[in-house]
């Protein structure tokens, strides 16, 4: 309700909440009022729908594309839902039936669905700074050495707690002798931390760049060799879009742990090592990293394996096939 407006479209909400996993009394109570909210919120969908008159309606897969996308459909409008998740989540399942397409990542996705004749893979778009760069021209404008091995670890914008204690551990491990460069954007939340381990352990060298967080992460993540980092949709359309290799350790914070069924398509397909959060160490993600970064022949391969998954033209194939549902050619 600030981003849209502040781009120059206006917007317009509807009263819903997300149902909850869980059966004790707090969590019953909370569906009730979200069940009641569904048959309100499918009717507010339809009195801005019949206002608005669109020719086509699109959701992307969270909680709130729901009542729209059925007011829509039982209106008889054109409708597409894009789940860019490897397995679709409740909305998607929900709105399976009624949607004109479904719009998905990968082709493994597709075996996920009880009408696969309604699937298109079409990819998921990437932000457009990753479209115009690549590694040597992102080197050079970053500053940084072009025949370096350079690896980025990212966990989100606010960090990640655990994830910050093992990347502590990797640091303190690579020492002031750093085999490889490494960036670590370590969220707001766990910057003054790291800052002050690093104090602590009279690590100094310049082959380790700790930053709260990074602006631009398209040519950052453009310069890199290896990529560490969570397996959310669009870090893994990202991943892909460049063809880089990656330590992914899902987050296991996550409905329907759709993280690591994100990550497991890229690990099935060699273009990733996936490390389970639980049990893992700084001790074993810092041998998985210099395993990597010692074996040039299997980066490249992860990488080209990385690339084979991803669609460069995810944005154009989306509006494409929306325009064809609004123009009745479907």
């Amino acid at each position: 309700t600030e981003l849209v407006p502040r781009e120059g479209y206006p917007i317009r909400t509807v009263h819903i909440a997300g149902f909850r996993r869980g059966l004790s009394p707090k969590m019953l109570v909370g569906n009730m009022k979200t069940a009641w909210l569904v048959i309100r919120s499918v009717g507010e969908a339809k009195r801005i729908l019949r206002e608005f008159r669109p020719d086509v309606a699109v959701g992307t897969g969270g909680y709130v594309c729901y009542p729209v996308l059925k007011a829509a459909a039982d209106m008889g409008i054109p409708t597409a839902v894009h789940e860019s998740n490897a397995i679709p989540g409740l909305t998607t399942r929900l709105l399976e039936g009624r949607v004109t397409r479904i719009l998905v990542g990968f082709e493994e996705s597709r075996a996920a669905y009880r009408h696969p004749e309604r699937v298109e893979v079409t990819g998921t778009p990437v932000r457009a700074g990753f479209r115009h760069t690549e590694k040597e021209r992102a080197r050079r404008e970053l500053g940084l050495p072009s025949g370096e091995r350079i690896v980025l670890a990212v966990f989100g914008s606010l960090g990640a707690g655990n994830m910050n204690r093992l990347m502590g551990d990797v640091i303190r491990l690579m020492g002031n002798d750093a085999p490889f460069r490494l960036i670590y954007a370590t969220g707001k939340r766990y910057y003054d931390e790291v800052q002050d381990m690093l104090t602590r352990s009279r690590l100094h060298s310049p082959m380790i760049d700790v930053r709260e967080y990074i602006y631009d992460m398209p040519k950052v993540m453009s310069a890199a060799d290896v990529i560490i980092c969570r397996s959310g949709a669009s870090t893994i359309s990202e991943l892909t879009y460049l063809g880089r290799p990656a330590v992914i350790v899902p987050s296991p914070n996550v409905v329907n742990d759709h993280q690591t069924k994100n990550a497991r398509v890229l690990a099935e397909a060699g273009a990733a090592v996936m490390l389970p959060e639980e049990g893992l160490t700084g001790q074993r993600l810092y041998d998985e990293l210099m395993e990597l970064v010692r074996d040039p022949r299997r980066m490249g391969e992860m990488g080209e394996a990385s690339a084979r998954l991803g669609v460069q033209d995810a944005a154009d194939r989306i509006a494409s096939l929306v325009l064809g549902l609004a123009a009745g050619k479907e």
